[in-house]
Protein backbone atom coordinates (compact mmCIF):
# COMPACT_ATOMS: atom_id res chain seq x y z
CA UNK A 1 0.00 0.00 0.00
CA UNK A 2 1.54 3.31 -0.92
CA UNK A 3 1.46 6.15 1.46
CA UNK A 4 0.69 9.87 0.06
CA UNK A 5 3.25 12.17 1.85
CA UNK A 6 1.52 15.35 -0.13
CA UNK A 7 1.34 18.34 2.29
CA UNK A 8 -2.74 18.43 2.06
CA UNK A 9 -3.32 14.74 3.30
CA UNK A 10 -4.95 14.41 6.58
CA UNK A 11 -2.89 12.88 9.23
CA UNK A 12 -4.15 9.65 10.59
CA UNK A 13 -3.60 8.75 14.25
CA UNK A 14 -0.54 6.30 14.14
CA UNK A 15 0.85 7.93 11.53
CA UNK A 16 4.75 8.25 12.04
CA UNK A 17 7.46 10.95 12.22
CA UNK A 18 8.67 12.29 8.94
CA UNK A 19 11.79 10.87 8.46
CA UNK A 20 14.85 13.66 9.53
CA UNK A 21 17.16 14.73 6.94
CA UNK A 22 20.18 16.49 8.22
CA UNK A 23 21.97 18.48 5.45
CA UNK A 24 25.65 17.75 4.83
CA UNK A 25 27.26 20.35 7.40
CA UNK A 26 24.58 18.78 10.05
CA UNK A 27 26.38 15.24 9.28
CA UNK A 28 29.65 16.25 9.10
CA UNK A 29 29.40 17.55 12.80
CA UNK A 30 27.73 14.53 13.62
CA UNK A 31 29.91 12.05 12.35
CA UNK A 32 32.72 13.97 13.85
CA UNK A 33 30.78 13.69 17.19
CA UNK A 34 30.55 9.96 16.55
CA UNK A 35 34.15 9.85 16.00
CA UNK A 36 35.32 11.29 19.36
CA UNK A 37 32.20 9.51 21.60
CA UNK A 38 29.67 6.97 19.68
CA UNK A 39 28.22 6.96 23.28
CA UNK A 40 27.10 10.79 23.69
CA UNK A 41 25.65 11.96 27.30
CA UNK A 42 22.48 13.93 27.14
CA UNK A 43 24.69 17.34 28.17
CA UNK A 44 26.87 16.38 24.65
CA UNK A 45 23.75 15.68 22.41
CA UNK A 46 22.55 18.87 23.96
CA UNK A 47 25.13 20.87 23.12
CA UNK A 48 25.14 19.60 19.49
CA UNK A 49 22.15 20.50 19.18
CA UNK A 50 21.73 24.06 20.61
CA UNK A 51 25.05 25.13 18.87
CA UNK A 52 25.31 23.30 15.56
CA UNK A 53 22.33 21.26 14.50
CA UNK A 54 19.07 23.08 15.77
CA UNK A 55 16.82 20.03 15.96
CA UNK A 56 14.88 18.15 18.09
CA UNK A 57 17.42 16.21 20.80
CA UNK A 58 15.52 12.79 20.29
CA UNK A 59 16.12 12.83 16.24
CA UNK A 60 20.01 13.24 17.67
CA UNK A 61 19.41 10.64 19.76
CA UNK A 62 17.99 8.22 17.22
CA UNK A 63 20.69 9.08 14.58
CA UNK A 64 23.37 7.98 17.09
CA UNK A 65 21.44 4.43 17.76
CA UNK A 66 21.59 4.26 14.38
CA UNK A 67 24.60 4.84 13.16
CA UNK A 68 25.98 2.47 16.31
CA UNK A 69 24.09 -0.38 14.59
CA UNK A 70 25.49 0.62 11.09
CA UNK A 71 28.93 0.81 12.87
CA UNK A 72 28.73 -2.89 14.73
CA UNK A 73 27.04 -4.09 11.75
CA UNK A 74 30.58 -3.19 9.76
CA UNK A 75 32.38 -4.55 12.91
CA UNK A 76 31.31 -8.00 12.60
CA UNK A 77 31.93 -8.12 8.74
CA UNK A 78 35.92 -7.61 9.28
CA UNK A 79 38.05 -10.02 11.08
CA UNK A 80 37.28 -10.73 14.83
CA UNK A 81 39.65 -8.06 17.14
CA UNK A 82 41.37 -9.36 19.92
CA UNK A 83 39.25 -9.82 22.93
CA UNK A 84 41.65 -8.44 25.58
CA UNK A 85 41.46 -5.27 23.89
CA UNK A 86 37.36 -4.65 23.71
CA UNK A 87 37.68 -5.83 27.64
CA UNK A 88 39.90 -3.30 28.02
CA UNK A 89 37.91 -0.68 26.85
CA UNK A 90 34.60 -1.93 28.96
CA UNK A 91 34.97 1.48 31.83
CA UNK A 92 37.07 3.82 29.90
CA UNK A 93 37.19 7.91 31.14
CA UNK A 94 34.68 8.60 28.43
CA UNK A 95 32.25 6.04 29.54
CA UNK A 96 32.41 6.73 32.90
CA UNK A 97 31.95 10.64 31.69
CA UNK A 98 28.88 9.65 29.38
CA UNK A 99 26.70 8.03 32.78
CA UNK A 100 27.86 11.39 34.38
CA UNK A 101 26.32 13.04 31.76
CA UNK A 102 22.89 11.12 31.18
CA UNK A 103 19.64 12.93 31.29
CA UNK A 104 18.12 13.15 34.61
CA UNK A 105 15.44 10.28 35.41
CA UNK A 106 11.58 11.64 34.16
CA UNK A 107 9.89 11.93 36.96
CA UNK A 108 5.85 12.11 36.68
CA UNK A 109 2.77 13.10 38.62
CA UNK A 110 -0.27 10.81 39.50
CA UNK A 111 -2.10 12.53 37.14
CA UNK A 112 0.03 11.99 34.33
CA UNK A 113 0.49 8.57 34.95
CA UNK A 114 -3.37 8.83 34.95
CA UNK A 115 -3.74 10.14 31.77
CA UNK A 116 -0.84 8.09 30.08
CA UNK A 117 -2.26 4.81 31.70
CA UNK A 118 -5.75 5.86 30.07
CA UNK A 119 -4.19 6.58 26.48
CA UNK A 120 -2.71 2.99 27.24
CA UNK A 121 -5.64 1.19 27.67
CA UNK A 122 -7.16 3.02 24.96
CA UNK A 123 -4.15 2.54 22.27
CA UNK A 124 -0.77 1.09 23.28
CA UNK A 125 0.64 1.93 19.95
CA UNK A 126 -0.10 6.04 19.70
CA UNK A 127 1.03 7.85 16.45
CA UNK A 128 3.41 10.90 16.98
CA UNK A 129 -0.22 13.47 16.58
CA UNK A 130 -1.10 11.41 19.43
CA UNK A 131 2.10 11.70 21.74
CA UNK A 132 2.63 15.34 20.58
CA UNK A 133 -1.03 15.93 22.23
CA UNK A 134 -0.53 14.14 25.05
CA UNK A 135 2.96 15.67 25.58
CA UNK A 136 1.44 18.86 25.54
CA UNK A 137 -1.48 18.03 27.88
CA UNK A 138 0.47 16.95 30.55
CA UNK A 139 3.59 18.97 30.18
CA UNK A 140 6.41 16.91 29.32
CA UNK A 141 8.10 16.22 25.83
CA UNK A 142 7.01 13.76 23.30
CA UNK A 143 10.30 12.56 23.57
CA UNK A 144 10.16 11.24 27.09
CA UNK A 145 5.87 10.35 25.93
CA UNK A 146 7.46 7.62 23.65
CA UNK A 147 9.91 6.01 25.66
CA UNK A 148 7.51 5.74 28.64
CA UNK A 149 4.87 3.75 25.93
CA UNK A 150 8.27 1.74 24.28
CA UNK A 151 8.42 0.76 28.55
CA UNK A 152 5.16 0.74 28.86
CA UNK A 153 4.53 -1.99 26.06
CA UNK A 154 7.65 -3.92 27.44
CA UNK A 155 6.48 -4.33 30.87
CA UNK A 156 2.76 -5.28 29.35
CA UNK A 157 4.38 -8.14 27.45
CA UNK A 158 6.60 -9.30 30.46
CA UNK A 159 3.32 -9.53 32.34
CA UNK A 160 1.00 -11.27 30.04
CA UNK A 161 4.16 -13.87 29.55
CA UNK A 162 4.36 -14.46 33.78
CA UNK A 163 0.11 -15.11 33.38
CA UNK A 164 -0.09 -18.57 32.06
CA UNK A 165 3.07 -19.40 34.19
CA UNK A 166 1.27 -18.69 37.96
CA UNK A 167 -2.04 -20.26 36.61
CA UNK A 168 -0.02 -23.20 35.73
CA UNK A 169 1.84 -23.29 39.42
CA UNK A 170 -1.45 -22.89 40.44
CA UNK A 171 -2.84 -26.02 38.87
CA UNK A 172 0.41 -27.67 39.65
CA UNK A 173 -0.53 -26.86 43.39
CA UNK A 174 -3.35 -28.12 43.17
CA UNK A 175 -2.75 -31.72 41.87
CA UNK A 176 -0.33 -32.38 44.37
CA UNK A 177 -2.99 -31.64 47.57
CA UNK A 178 -5.29 -34.04 45.39
CA UNK A 179 -2.56 -36.47 45.72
Amino acid sequence: MAQDNSPNKTITMNQRRSRTKFTEDQLKILIKAFHQNPYPGYATKQRINSVEINTDESRIQIWFQNRRARHQCQKKSEPDEDLESSQDQDHSEEEIQSREDRRCRTSYTSSQLHTLIKAFMNNPYPGIDTREQLAKEIGIPESRVQIWFQNRRSRFHVQRKREPDDQDSEQRQDQEQDL
